[in-house]
């Protein structure tokens, strides 16, 4: 191995050191970082542990309050020698027992002796394996007790509360002691999240919601279970967090945050495990996003030094052999000076063919605006012809005035066939002229009079009743027309064979199921063959080389209702016929009115 390439490896593994360290590093930092989050959740749902063990123990230490100066408990208190009044004590007492789930209450006089219980065998015995003395001494010094109880052989947990019962003319005469089943205080949060477990003062899990470790003895390295081996334990201080490793059942997580909380009030301490695997996970995948940055940027940097090493060699190499292959590089270079030539050729004949490529666009961009400008004229043109030889008529039999009426009309459809081109301009470069407020009927009413001498002349019955107040919507009023006329024509159309021959027009204001004016055209024709495809452009199911069958009449209505806003349908009747909706965008007064 030559020293070059040793000095190469020597660096690489170096960098790769380093690249681990630092992804070490970041991930570490990211995991301490991602603790702290975990620390305040943690805290809240302890403390909101806490709290719900303590309100539901605080229930009985509320029943041994008020119930120490129950009559009944008084009656026996002032003649314990009386069977009755102990029997009336001792219903009383399970009485409350069974109705407060509690698992025993006990009412003793003040030389300890037993005069009422709910559930003791045996009155007048010793209190001791059910009653710490602390708890009951603090309840004969007129205070109230409270404490863990003994466990049994049995293995049944316990937590007591002894209340003082005073006498009428002072001390204390005896003490009522309330006996809480621990196991029924834990089914109500049994298997919660976060692992939550009380110790008594000898460090044993007396209280949990985990019950693999109940009854576990914690020390400072170990966890002793009440039977078996030992479990190790491994404590860790992560940036004043500390860290539990032990593997105390699938339920219990490993590693876990611990968090601590006291309990002076009931002689416990409270101890929450955290699952920190998120925020391992989440600083394994920063390190690893860290290590391969680094790896990508030293790949980088060793392959530019490669390269350039390389290419260091490669020159020298091509230095020594510039001179043999001079003449191999003048042919070369003859032959390179062809080739440009045929590529200079080959891009001006690219260039020409791009050109006739645009050129021919330009051409059918041309055509389909002279075929629609020839459609969207031909209603105005024959309606002219119409009122021209109506005119004419007229005049040959003396009525002037309705013939100038014809001629006004006349005038009045040209300028309507100046604004139609432009508007067809507008809508063939993709412009809109600004909609505004229009009365919808008299723009219906317009269309029907463009249309009224070919529905005659076909024989369609008409159905339209102008509404009795106006209905405004914002559109264009020249376009709106537009596509009114190429609908009522296209119906017109469809109807040329059927017998019955109905076009109906209706109009529906805003405030409807959507807000919307409606404008709805329905012919008794034989319907639409392919209503998906009436709006698609050159799509008609008129004869072929008839002059209105081009098809491009409801693709130019559809855009030019789209330009101000509106949409435009079209669906086949249950009754027969088809039937063309037009919705338009209400004016902001209308439906402020509303």
């Amino acid at each position: 191995m030559s020293r070059s390439l040793m000095r190469r490896v020597a660096l690489v593994l170096i960098y790769l050191a380093l690249t681990l360290g630092c992804a070490w590093g970041v991930g570490r930092a990211g995991f301490r970082q991602a603790l702290s989050p975990l620390q305040e959740r943690g805290e809240a749902d302890l403390a909101l542990t806490v709290d719900r063990l303590t309100g539901q123990m605080q229930r009985y230490q509320d029943l041994a309050v008020l119930m120490t100066s129950h009559p009944a408990l008084e009656a026996v208190a002032a003649s314990p020698q009386s069977a009755e009044l102990r029997v009336l004590a001792n219903d009383l007492l399970t009485g409350a027992a069974d109705r407060t789930t509690a698992l025993n209450l006990i009412y003793v006089s003040s030389e300890r002796e037993v005069l009422a219980s709910a559930r003791l065998a045996e009155e007048g015995g010793s209190l001791q394996s059910l009653v710490p003395d602390r708890v009951l001494g603090r309840a004969f010094n007129g205070a109230l007790g409270s404490g863990i109880a003994p466990i049994g052989p049995d293995g049944l947990r316990a937590y007591v509360f002894a209340a003082p019962s005073y006498a009428p003319g002072g001390g204390v005469r005896g003490a009522l002691i309330v006996a809480v089943d621990i196991d029924h205080v834990e089914q109500a949060w049994r298997g919660d999240r976060p692992a939550v477990f009380f110790t008594d003062g000898a460090g044993r899990v007396f209280v949990t919601n985990r019950s693999e470790i109940l009854m576990w003895q914690v020390g400072d390295d170990r966890l002793q279970p009440p039977q078996g081996a030992a479990v190790p334990l491994r404590r860790e201080m992560v940036g004043g967090h500390e860290i539990w490793r032990a593997e105390l059942g699938a339920y219990v997580p490993d590693p876990a945050l611990r968090l601590v909380r006291d309990i002076p009030q009931a002689g416990m301490q409270a101890t929450a495990l955290i699952d920190v695997t998120p925020a391992e996970r989440l600083a394994l995948l920063q390190g690893a996003v860290a290590g391969l940055i680094l790896l990508a940027f030293g790949a980088v940097v060793f392959w530019a030094m490669e390269r350039r090493r390389v290419l260091a060699r490669a020159n020298a190499q091509l230095e020594i052999r510039v001179a043999e292959r001079t003449a191999e590089l003048s042919g070369t270079n003859i032959a390179l000076r062809r080739e440009v030539t045929e590529r200079q050729e080959a891009e001006a004949a690219l260039k020409r063919a791009q050109e006739e490529l645009v050129q021919a666009g330009k051409l059918s961009a041309l055509g389909q605006m002279s075929a629609g400008l020839s459609h969207e004229l031909n209603q105005p043109l024959m309606a002219i012809r119409q009122f021209a030889e109506n005119g004419s008529l007229l005049l040959e039999r003396g009525k002037a005035d309705q013939a100038g009426q014809n001629l006004t009309r006349i005038s009045e459809l040209s300028g309507r066939m100046g604004r139609i081109i432009r508007n067809l301009r507008a809508f063939a470069r993709q412009e809109s002229e600004p909609a505004r407020r229009i009365d919808l009927g008299q723009v219906i009413a317009s269309a029907l009079e463009m249309t009224e001498a070919r529905l005659a002349k076909d024989g369609v019955a008409l159905n339209w009743q102008p509404p009795a107040q106006p209905v405004r919507a914002m559109a264009g009023e020249v376009r709106l027309a537009q596509v009114l006329v190429n609908l009522i024509s296209n119906a017109a159309d469809a109807m040329a064979g059927s017998e019955r021959k109905a076009l109906t027009i209706t109009l529906e204001a805003a405030g409807g199921a959507n807000g919307r004016p409606v404008i709805r055209v329905r012919d008794t024709g034989p319907g639409i063959d392919q209503p998906e495809r009436i709006f698609d452009p050159f799509y008609s199911t008129k004869e072929v080389g008839a002059s209105e069958g081009m098809g491009l009449g409801l693709s130019i209505s559809y855009g030019l209702v789209q330009s101000f806003g509106g949409a435009i349908r079209g669906r086949n009747l249950e009754q027969g016929g088809a039937e063309f909706s037009v919705e338009l965008e209400p004016v902001a007064e209308d439906l402020a009115a509303q």
